[in-house]
């Protein structure tokens, strides 16, 4: 059996956003030259998320204001986390859409329902943060 495994760097310029990565495991895949196997990608950081949904515009709207309502950023004195940061709704909002995603390889390629795309969820960016690639299988 075979094992790859790459860090995706991002320092995302605003507070929150979700990025697109499915090119960048593709790629990943390709460079690993896994036929059979599973991807798991992971965020490395404990304000980020990796996920897997749809990739259009509106959905991504309907996640930012269901994530506000669930856990608002503000005020930020709501939270007890925030005795010196202000980054306690972050940490909710990558528990609720999760750490991690794993995808079957399936002759060299992500198998990937029809609208499924991989994304990382940032929630507390303007600084540097990794998400994790790793590739086993033939």
């Amino acid at each position: 059996m075979k094992s790859y495994r790459k860090e995706l760097w991002f320092n995302i310029p605003t507070r929150r956003a979700f990025i697109n990565i499915t090119p960048q495991v593709i790629e990943c895949l390709r460079e690993s030259g896994i036929r059979e196997g599973l991807a798991l990608i992971n965020a490395m950081h404990i304000t980020a998320s990796v996920f897997i949904n749809d990739d259009e515009s509106g959905l991504h709207h309907d996640y930012e204001v269901w994530l506000e309502r669930l856990a608002p950023h503000e005020p930020v004195n709501q939270y007890r986390h925030n005795v010196g940061e202000d980054n306690a709704d972050a940490h909710l909002k990558r528990q609720i859409m999760g750490r991690e995603v794993v995808v079957a390889i399936t002759e060299g390629k992500l198998d990937l329902g029809t609208w499924e795309q991989v994304f990382y969820g940032e929630f507390d960016g303007r600084r540097r943060k990794r998400v994790l690639v790793k590739i086993i299988g033939e």
